[in-house]
């Protein structure tokens, strides 16, 4: 088998134990490819324990600018021999196994199709330092060296970094460096060229490279949020940590060096959306963060925040669920206990962005929809977005944006006379007018109830009263088409009965599988799915299609779920394609899911043009 041959476009894999201090050295790799101005795509497989449990962390290298998995992987840097057989086995034919061979390995071990690069890491440790943490966290640093010298990165970047990260700590500079060049040293002098390589380019632009996460909470400042409650879980626990730190920076009075801000981390995930729920009705712009488990947890006060009309955002980093499921893996599987959280007809708006732009975006757009709609809005990110960093569009916000306040009736309209209904519809939208606490001494004052009552806030178990509200809320919901993010459609080259339909963290995976269909005359028309309701594009373009695919990271097809709830389309038009083993999907997944419907479809290795 010839050894795999490419510059700026293959796949890393780092095969480690939790806990052995590899995910900031795995991370100095990346970083130091992506100064370079090679693009790169990396993620983080971790387990839910504190350590001793495998752990990867894959990196797509890709000066064309693929940003999701590929499938398949050229160098595997194996360091753990509990996953050896499985981390062997995912190596491209051709492709190259870098590993410590302090210990000697049986020939059965290995393949014939793979080149072996073996490197005594541990004896060169046991060598170099007394301390044993020191021979673990140093033997981390000194394969960077070796990969370095191997894929012709340029050491200077990398010594940057490393100065970059011990700034405030400068007396591990310098050792950090001497680990970096033992392994450079090693492996100029001591291991075979390789077929892979990374060359200087300038494929990067003014893209950032930032997480899902700290996006979010950005787009949480920028948007007027100064309320946030939440309690720890796993994947969101970052997004409102990093929502303090900017609002730390960004939102402390400087003339009196008061917080203009609010954040508590609650008991538990009942209590901190009551807190959300109640600064929302006091006319705070309020959020909370969480995954699925936490959504379950607060159903009851998401009903009350939709019957009673309350602005909450509810951003939801989806992992693998039911129950605790998988707590570090990544899925799309929230859409249905969103869509529809609490007991009784509810229907809540959900946006979907598709990377770190869109997360801080649609957490500012999520507080005007809440406030404009009076309802809980819920943004729909997850693992792979939200824990991976991920290069995008630079966030850019508008300084003359005003904050979209909604139907709030204030004072002086209250003093002339004009009639207050708060559960009234007075223009057709079923959005009513609301007061906020305070406003008026003795006029637009009424109870928030979760029970029924008229549209004049008065009880009422009349059922004229209960469907008349009912009603209208469907019809908030109707409205709520127009105001949320459009899909965005791509068009193939030539006309094709054959569409697509995918939402979220799938689109860097999609777009790629996209271009290999095309490479193989499998022509596909895609439309991206930004928010729930779905506008009328959503039906148009699966009407003007013989067969929809459904692309999405759940067992149960949960957004063809939704669609054919939401237009009453024939489920037999819409084919499912789903992923849902808790790693993000791959372009080689979804096309050979595709092509294996669409038509005859030669099996593209998506790399380099070879086909396997």
């Amino acid at each position: 088998m010839k050894p795999i041959e490419a510059v700026n476009d293959f796949v890393v894999k780092f095969a480690n134990v939790n806990g052995s201090g590899s995910a900031s050295a795995n991370e100095l790799f990346a970083k130091s490819i992506l100064r370079m101005g090679v693009p790169v795509s990396p993620r983080n497989i971790f387990p839910s324990n504190i350590q001793g449990l495998p752990t990867w962390y894959e990196v797509r290298v890709t000066e064309a600018g693929h940003l999701g998995r590929r499938g398949g992987v050229d160098l595997m840097v194996a360091m753990n021999p509990q996953t050896w057989d499985a981390d062997l086995a995912e190596i491209e034919p051709g492709g190259y196994l870098f590993y410590d061979s302090t210990r000697p390995l049986p020939a059965a071990k290995f393949r014939a199709d793979i080149s072996v690069l073996g490197m005594p890491l541990t004896e060169i440790c046991n060598g170099t330092y007394d301390d044993p943490r020191q021979r673990q966290l140093f033997k981390n640093i000194i394969y960077v060296g070796a990969l370095a010298a191997l894929l012709q990165i340029d050491l200077a970047v990398i010594e940057a970094l490393i100065a970059e990260q011990y700034k405030s700590k400068p007396k591990l500079l310098a050792p950090n460096v001497h680990a970096l060049h033992l392994g450079h040293d090693y492996a100029s002098q001591s291991l075979p060229a390789i077929g892979l390589g990374v060359r200087q380019a300038d494929a990067v632009g003014g893209r950032i490279f930032i997480d899902g996460n700290s996006a979010a909470a950005l787009g949480c400042v920028y948007g007027g949020a100064s309320v946030c409650a939440w309690y720890p879980i796993t994947p969101s626990s970052s997004l409102a940590e990093a929502f303090q730190k900017y609002c730390q920076k960004l939102r402390v009075d400087p003339d009196t060096g008061r917080n203009r801000y609010a954040i508590v981390q609650a008991e538990d995930e009942i209590a901190s959306i009551g807190m959300v729920v109640g600064a929302g009705w006091n006319g705070a712009r309020a959020f909370t963060a969480t995954s699925g488990p936490g959504i379950s947890l607060m159903n009851e006060f998401i009903g009350l925040a939709y019957f009673a009309e309350i602005p909450v955002t509810i951003i939801d980093v989806q992992r693998g669920g039911p129950s605790t499921g998988m707590p570090t893996r990544t899925q799309q599987s929230d859409l249905l206990a969103c869509a529809h959280a609490s007991h009784g007809d509810t229907k809540h708006v959900l946006l979907l962005p598709e990377d770190p732009h869109e997360c801080f975006e649609f957490a500012a757009t999520a507080l005007d929809l809440a406030d404009r709609l009076q309802t809980p809005v819920f943004v729909m990110t997850d693992l792979d977005i939200g824990m991976n960093q991920r290069l995008c569009a630079p966030f850019a916000w508008d300084d003359a944006r005003r904050y979209d306040r909604g139907k709030v009736m204030t004072a002086e309209e209250l003093d002339a006379g004009k009639d207050f209904g708060r559960y009234k519809d007075v223009d057709g939208d079923g959005i009513p007018w609301r007061t906020l606490p305070a406003t008026h001494p003795t006029r637009g004052s009424y109870f928030t109830r979760g029970t029924s009552r008229d549209a004049y806030a008065r009880y009422s178990e009349r059922g004229p009263d209960y469907v008349y509200n009912m009603q209208r809320l469907l019809q908030k919901f109707d409205t709520a088409r127009s105001l949320v993010p459009a899909p965005i459609l791509r068009a193939a080259p030539r006309p094709t009965p054959h569409g697509a339909i995918f939402f979220g963290s799938t689109s860097p995976a999609m777009a790629e599988a996209i271009d290999a269909l095309q490479a193989d005359g499998i022509a596909l028309d895609t439309l991206r799915v930004r928010a729930y309701p779905f506008p009328d594009a959503v039906r148009d373009f699966i009407a003007a299609h013989e067969r929809v695919f459904i692309v999405e990271q759940n067992r149960d097809g949960q957004l063809r779920s939704l669609i054919v709830d939401a237009f009453g389309i024939d489920p037999a038009k819409l084919v499912p394609v789903l992923h849902y083993d808790g790693t993000p999907i791959t372009a080689r997944f979804i096309a050979g899911a595709i092509g294996k419907h669409a038509g005859a479809y030669g099996v593209t290795a998506l790399h380099a043009g070879r086909v396997a």
